[in-house]
């Protein structure tokens, strides 16, 4: 399955009880950073639309940064004689291994200072045990602690999820899936995120995921506020 294949949602409106999240728009994940994403800086001014359609309607945004220790088991340099992307899997950690990426008070770590955050209303940090990583918004890879979204959301009375950001194959994906499966009704907004593309054959892999899994997908020119 390709991008091309997904069926893309017309005309949806935002609602009061809708909330965009977007995933990890920060240096170490532009072209030029420590784990690029290939065109991960194209989409900025298209997210910041977005961003901005739902802070004039008054719904919440929040921004999620990856925010890693020194050293994080994820890292490849963390194991002796490992490269970044070999594979490698324990609890909490894997499929592969990554380059060193979004260490905490470093300017890999930051936003992309295009990104617009003035709209967000909350940030929240993840993949901060060392031992553990955190793809998703919501859980880290252990699938058992929890970053506190959800809570947060559910305080609010969220109801529907819109999902952008870095990178579609790893965080926007694990978001989207553990956002349906704590019951929000999960929208993707396809054309604001790209994909790391390794190993191969993950971006159909999720992609077949996603459809079964019942998510929307999207893009962001059909996103329109309530009339």
């Amino acid at each position: 399955m390709q991008i091309s294949d997904v069926k893309i949602k017309k005309d949806i409106e935002i609602q009061p009880n809708d909330a965009l999240i977007i995933i990890d728009m920060q240096n170490d994940f532009m072209p030029s950073g420590a784990l690029p994403v290939a065109e991960g800086d194209i989409i900025i001014s298209d997210v910041n639309q977005l961003a901005e359609k739902f802070h004039n309607t008054g719904n919440c945004i929040v921004l999620t940064q990856d925010w890693h220790p020194t050293g994080h088991h994820s890292f490849a340099s963390a194991h002796e004689g490992k490269e970044p992307y070999e594979p490698y899997s324990t609890e909490g950690i894997g499929p592969i291994l990554w380059p060193d990426h979004c260490v905490q008070g470093t300017t890999g770590a930051d936003f992309h200072p295009d990104l617009d955050t003035t709209f967000s209303n909350a940030i929240i940090h993840k993949g901060t045990n060392p031992k553990i990583d955190s793809y998703s918004a919501f859980l880290e890879n252990d699938k058992k602690t929890e970053t506190g979204l959800s809570g947060y959301l559910r305080t609010l009375g969220v109801k529907r999820i819109f999902v952008c950001g870095l990178a579609l194959d790893y965080c926007v994906f694990s978001s989207a899936i553990d956002g349906k499966k704590l019951e929000f009704e999960v929208v993707f907004v396809i054309d604001l995120t790209k994909p790391v593309g390794a190993p191969e054959g993950i971006v159909s892999n999720v992609l077949e995921e996603m459809t079964k899994e019942g998510i929307i997908f999207t893009n962001s020119g059909e996103i329109q506020k309530h009339q």
